[in-house]
């Protein structure tokens, strides 16, 4: 048996920080897998059961040198208030720095003198070895762990910086810079706070769902109600929810009427009718009836649990493009060394300055930090995962986003996917007797019966008064034929069209009629007389949304199919109606399976789109399994992304903002890859100082977490 446990973790830089906490724990013995999203500074450990406790992990973590600790339930992501001690400690820094720097604007090559240099020792240390000193314990960690990383990157050349300074107080005073070695420090830290700044708002679709739990619900306890925290709610409690108050938990309702509003669920904007028996959703909320609800889902196993353990899972899957930047970020620290070395020794040697040589291999040091590669993949995920939940489309992981980009081929089941699943009546005629009797004779029969073509004439026929049932004696239920019962001393049956073989009946070319278009047809039949009495025709209705999602996709250059288990005819219907040429019928599940198989053969990138459970094994074998949430959820936990609105229309909207974050993480990649490119040569040559370089590295990471949030202005073409 697996488990897995939920951390927080503080002190990450960069993806090696990343690298190192992976590498460290996974030596441990029990330790399966590691997931570590830089960007929401939270990490999935999951470890062979009762083997490693929270609290060994915690200190494994704290050894490698990092913080830790276990994630609460109700936590929100990084808050406003987290940032604060790093502001102030800017703020502090910046006033020592500011001194520093003001000369440079005045007096040129002289300007050191404005302030003496022991003034500047002054203001100088503590920015270098108090602010300054997370650097140097990750550089250590850094050598410790032999991966490089910013860390190393940036104490080395503050460092560098600041003992030249220190040699230029005794013998050359006018070699000081101090003010590079503090000014590059005060923008890395600047760097981080704005940068930590924007990534909070990319946490916000996962805050947002969080922030829609009650704290606090009203519960019944004997004949009068109580308030209690939310996590003490149990199965089958009664809960009393007011007008413009939430649902707190999934539940059904046993009192009451009201709208509720569910569009943080479904994506839908307009408020939903709800009455007794009707299920709510946990999160929704109450517009305008006192409603008494039963609670059947609680803690993790309601509806909005679910949806933010699937953002949650989004945002730690990495798709193949990161783990391509991780092996190159891996071998980018030690590339940078080597260049900052080449710098220091050729411009010493060919320019007989040593101290510009220093000066040039701090600024390469410090313009050479991987904070953007690390930041180009999480960021971009996790808002474009966002903005897509907000539109009611859950995408699982990074790696189902990936792939949900290329795809070429989409197969869809058909009944309860492109259909809605259910029947409706089509056709009622009645042959002999008045038409309200033969209705009345038909309810009464079907009268408590689950069968979904019992619910269908129940749903069609329910206008008509309890009243007007009969009492039907010796009623019962006959597998593959239908229902039997005497009403006033006659015998009637009411099924399917094995009733007219069995009875010797002849058909009528009407039922024939409706048959042809595909439609299921019962009979009411007079057993006595052996005569048909009414007839009545049932179909499958396409899902609303379905012709606009297949004629999108079709225009998009994507191949269309169905591959249904139900009969050749209703299919054909279905596939006429939808202008579906590639369609596949009478298939069982293992058929299902063979013919997804068969596309990727041929290199296709395929998609299934269902909803049952005959459906799971062909969503879980598809590049991209996409289920509607109307359907099982044995289908939803098989696929890679859910439509929460059961709407097939949002299937092109998924493949669309899959396609604009996926360009996103290219754009932030490539960009992150240029700024070293251009920039290492750049202050290798001398034409970049380290404060301009520290400088462009902090705004390189901002710009990256800046481009990805820029996916929060999209919106789904169906509104």
């Amino acid at each position: 048996m697996k488990e897995v446990i939920d951390l927080n973790i503080k002190g990450m830089n960069c993806s090696a920080c990343v690298g190192r906490i992976e590498k460290g724990l996974l030596k441990e013995n029990g330790i399966l897998k590691v997931q570590i999203n830089l960007a929401t500074e939270k990490a999935k450990v999951e470890i062979e059961e009762k083997t490693i406790s929270p609290a060994t992990l915690i200190q494994l973590i704290k050894k490698i040198g990092y913080e830790a600790s276990i994630q609460n339930s109700k936590g929100k992501g990084l808050q406003a208030d987290d940032l604060k001690p790093e502001l102030i400690k800017l703020v502090v820094c910046s006033l020592l720095t500011i001194p520093l720097l003001i000369p440079m604007f005045f007096m040129g090559d002289k300007h050191h003198q404005i302030i003496p240099s022991w003034v500047q020792l002054i203001l100088a240390t503590p920015v270098q070895f108090y602010f300054g000193a997370k650097f140097y314990k990750g550089a250590w960690l850094s050598l410790k762990s032999k991966i490089g990383d910013m860390n190393l990157l940036v104490a080395l050349g503050t460092t560098s910086a600041y003992g030249l300074s220190l040699y230029g107080i005794i013998y050359n005073p006018y070699q000081i810079y101090f003010e590079s070695s503090a000014t590059v420090i005060t923008l890395v830290l600047m760097g981080k706070y704005l940068e930590a700044k924007a990534k909070r708002k990319t946490t916000e679709a996962i805050s947002a769902l969080q922030s829609f739990r009650p704290e606090r619900v009203w519960v019944q306890k004997g004949q009068e109600f109580k308030e209690i925290a939310l996590d003490e709610i149990q199965l089958n409690d009664i809960l009393r929810i007011r007008p413009g108050e939430r649902i707190p938990v999934d539940g059904k309702i046993i009192e009451g009427e009201t709208h509720l509003d569910e569009s943080l669920m479904t994506g839908e904007s307009l408020p939903i009718s709800k009455a007794i028996n009707d299920k709510v959703i946990g999160g929704s909320l109450n517009h305008e009836g006192l409603i008494l609800v039963q609670t059947i889902a609680i803690g993790s196993n309601t509806l909005l649990s679910k949806i933010i353990e699937l953002l949650e899972s989004a945002q730690y899957n990495k798709p193949k493009i990161q783990r391509l930047v991780d092996k190159i970020s891996a071998a980018f620290v030690p590339t940078v060394l080597v260049i900052a070395l080449l710098t220091l020794v050729l411009t010493g040697l060919f320019k007989a300055n040593w101290e510009l040589g220093i000066m040039n291999a701090v600024a390469v040091l410090v313009m050479a930090c991987p904070c953007a590669l690390g930041l180009a993949t999480p960021t971009s995920i996790m808002v474009g995962t966002g903005v897509a939940a907000k539109a009611g489309i859950l995408i699982r992981d990074g790696e189902a986003l990936e792939k949900a980009q290329s795809i070429s081929t989409i197969i869809f089941d058909k009944t309860g996917t492109l259909t809605q699943g259910r029947p409706v009546v089509a056709h009622v005629e009645v042959i002999v007797g008045e038409t309200n009797r033969a209705i009345s004779i038909i309810q009464s029969l079907n009268e408590g019966s689950e069968h979904p073509l019992a619910k269908a004439i129940g749903l069609e026929l329910k206008t008509l008064p309890k009243s007007d049932l009969f009492h039907v004696v010796d009623q019962k239920t006959i597998p593959g034929l239908g229902v039997e019962g005497r009403i006033e001393n006659k015998s009637y049956l009411y099924g399917s069209k094995r009733i007219l073989t069995t009875l010797s009946i002849e058909d009528l070319p009407q039922a024939q009629e409706w048959q042809n278009k595909a439609e299921t047809v019962s009979y009411l039949v007079d057993k006595d007389e052996k005569k048909i009495i009414a007839m009545i025709s049932f179909t499958d209705e396409l899902r609303e949304g379905s012709k606009q999602s297949i004629a999108e996709l079709k225009k998009n250059g994507i191949r269309v199919m169905m591959v249904t288990g139900d009969h050749q005819q209703a299919a054909q219907r279905v596939a006429n109606l939808l202008d579906i040429d590639d369609m596949t019928a009478e298939v069982s599940p293992a058929e299902k399976l063979e013919i997804i198989k068969s596309h990727q053969l041929k290199g296709e990138v395929v998609a299934m789109v269902g909803d049952g459970i005959n459906d799971a094994p062909a969503l879980a074998t598809a590049d991209v399994g996409i289920a509607l949430s109307t359907g099982t959820d044995i289908a939803m936990n098989s696929s890679s992304i859910t439509l929460m609105n059961g709407d097939p229309s949002l299937i092109s909207d998924a493949i669309l903002i899959s396609k604009k974050t996926y360009q996103k993480i290219k754009q932030n990649l490539f960009w992150a890859f240029i700024y070293n490119l251009l920039g290492i040569p750049l202050a290798a040559s001398g034409k970049l100082s380290p404060m301009l370089a520290g400088a462009a590295m902090g705004l390189s990471s901002i710009c990256v977490v800046l481009n990805a949030l820029s996916l929060r202005s999209w919106r789904p073409k169906k509104p």
